[in-house]
């Protein structure tokens, strides 16, 4: 009876054989070696039989010797064919996981900002890389194991048949029981699986953000309750293979006892038969033996490869939940271009991350060209949302954001970042070359580009004094740098590349004043025809602001200059006192 499960993961295993496509002709080697494989175990029983009869019970040393040296002509033949199907299995299972893990990583370099909000970083790791591994088994232990397995089975049941079809009838006893077995099996270890990729994308996830959030775990002295977190964590895990283990162990040995018991009826029965004289030799005897145990064999792989190919099917499902996911995609709705020096502007912009939680609440405000705005206010007021919006990380719920009069809804995505430099106080920076780390394989920027920016803006002196300078591999998230020094290097980034609006979130904090000496001039040359946003704490960097807006609870309650802010003495003036006292 198919089940509407069933169905769907025939249609996951057609989409995975999708990907192989490609490889059709090697796909089609690795059949027919399979295939031919399945032809070849059967024959060697028959073989035997023969020799019993013919050249063991009545002697024939030279005839025998003949004949061994056919099956293991055989034999060599078999282990060839087994070595060009591996072969050829592994290395379509290899490839298709190469084209999978690109398309999902391709996939999630588009998806929007709300959807790794919403996702654990360990989840998508696993995603990416252990759950695709289980689909490389589909091929090289699954798809063509199960055909060659099921196709042995048939053959040996027909050689059985043609053999004696009394023994085979006996030996077909113990079928019903092994079906039963094979039911069972089959229900639990589906379920089973499941819960293994479950556990291990949870393990995942738990031990990257921890190893992430060390600082915090030790700073805390939680290491102790962490440690016992991860303890119940890991025993789940555990305990998910383990319950897995357990379907095998009970399995196999039902397997094996019904092969027992198949040989035990047939020693009994064709021995009964042999003994009255009925048409029975004791080389079919001999090779109903060996047949039953090529029989068994195939029942077990089938068994064992299934759970495998299902194995497989559970891992690309959430692989495909990942490739599938169109509502987070970024999208790129417009063609227009930034052509000049843009101005920018907020109309009545509603913005919320959950639903009827409004964080920016009818925001309006314009930024001429070549402007300098600023942004200031408490925690939580919305600054970084409007950050958020302007790089169209996020979507607004109502109102309008234009560049140079065009909703930027109607600008190309690409072209509108390509015009956006951003730099947050929390810098990132790969575990790369400064050069690579500043470039970004960018091939528009020359190496020369990059030293160049780094004499202008002051940086050249301190790479030059770090081992192998420019090609100085930074540690990952930048660890070997100071706060400033990551600054440094993300106002480098922004220095080489020709974009025209600026944004620098809280990016002049928690830094020393030599370096924000040379922070500031950096800002000054590289604001220079760029439309730049400021936002931040230390308000001393902001003072020449052409104009500042002070944001409260998603509102803008203050607007003007520096100096006209602090004559109204309000809101902004309080906080300019406070960090000036």
């Amino acid at each position: 009876m198919s089940t509407s499960k069933d169905i769907l993961d025939l249609n996951l295993l057609k989409r995975v054989i999708l990907f192989a496509k490609p490889y059709k002709s090697r796909f089609i080697f690795a059949a027919i070696f399979a295939i031919t494989l399945s032809f070849l175990g059967p024959i060697r029983p028959y073989l035997i039989s023969h020799a019993v009869d013919n050249y063991i019970l009545v002697p024939k040393p030279e005839l025998l010797l003949n004949m061994m040296i056919i099956l293991f002509v055989l034999l060599i033949l078999e282990g060839c064919m087994q070595f060009f199907y591996m072969y050829l299995s592994t290395w379509i299972g290899q490839n298709v996981i190469k084209d999978i893990r690109e398309v999902i990583f391709k996939h999630i370099l588009n998806l929007k900002k709300r959807y790794f909000d919403n996702t654990p970083i360990g989840t998508l790791v696993t995603r990416s890389i252990s759950d695709i591994e289980t689909i490389s088994d589909i091929f090289s232990q699954g798809l063509l194991v199960i055909i060659a397995e099921f196709l042995r089975l048939i053959i040996v049941v027909l050689v059985m048949f043609y053999t004696d079809w009394r023994l085979t009838l006996i030996t077909l006893l113990t079928i019903p029981f092994l079906l039963i077995a094979t039911a069972w099996f089959k229900k639990n270890i589906k379920i089973s699986f499941e819960n293994v990729r479950d556990e291990v994308a949870r393990l995942n996830t738990f031990v990257q953000e921890h190893i992430v959030g060390m600082k915090i775990v030790q700073i805390f002295n939680r290491e102790d309750a962490e440690y016992n977190k991860f303890y119940e964590i890991n025993k789940a895990h555990q305990n998910a293979h383990i319950k897995s283990i357990f379907y095998y162990a009970v399995f196999f040995p039902i397997v094996e006892i019904l092969s027992a018991s198949a040989i035990a009826l047939i020693v009994w029965y064709g021995g009964t038969l042999i003994s009255y004289g009925e048409n029975v030799t004791i080389g079919e005897l001999t090779a109903f033996i060996l047949l039953i145990h090529m029989m068994f064999r195939p029942i077990r792989q089938l068994a064992d490869r299934f759970n495998i190919l299902q194995m497989g099917i559970v891992g690309s499902q959430r692989v495909f939940n990942v490739i599938d996911n169109v509502s987070e995609l970024e999208f790129n709705s417009g063609d227009q271009k930034i052509l000049k020096s843009p101005k920018i502007s907020f109309n009545n912009v509603h913005f919320e991350y959950k639903k009827n939680e409004l964080v920016l609440k009818g925001l309006s405000f314009d930024i001429d060209q070549g402007e300098t705005l600023a942004v200031v206010g408490r925690t939580g007021a919305g600054k970084t949302s409007m950050i958020n919006i302007i790089n169209r990380f996020y979507d607004i719920k109502s109102g309008v954001v234009k560049i140079n009069d065009k909703n930027i809804y109607d600008i190309d995505l690409n072209n509108l970042r390509e015009n956006i430099s951003l730099i947050n106080q929390d810098v990132f920076l790969f575990s790369e070359s400064i050069f690579n780390n500043v470039g970004l394989y960018d091939h528009n920027i020359t190496k020369q580009m990059i030293i160049d920016g780094a004499k202008e803006i002051g940086l050249h002196e301190f790479i030059n004094s770090l081992p192998s300078a420019y090609e100085y591999v930074i540690g990952e998230r930048g660890v070997n740098l100071s706060v400033g020094q990551r600054q440094l290097i993300a106002f480098l980034r922004v220095y080489v590349r020709n974009s025209k609006i600026l944004i620098l979130d809280e990016a002049t904090s928690s830094i020393d004043s030599k370096t924000e000496q040379l922070l500031q001039n950096a800002l000054r040359r590289i604001s220079t025809n760029r439309t730049t946003i400021i936002i931040a704490h230390r308000l001393s960097t902001i003072l020449h602001a052409d104009k500042i807006i002070f944001l409260s609870d998603g509102k803008i309650v203050e607007s003007g200059t520096h100096t006209e802010l602090i004559a109204q003495k309000g809101m902004y003036y309080k906080m300019y006192s406070s960090q000036t006292a």
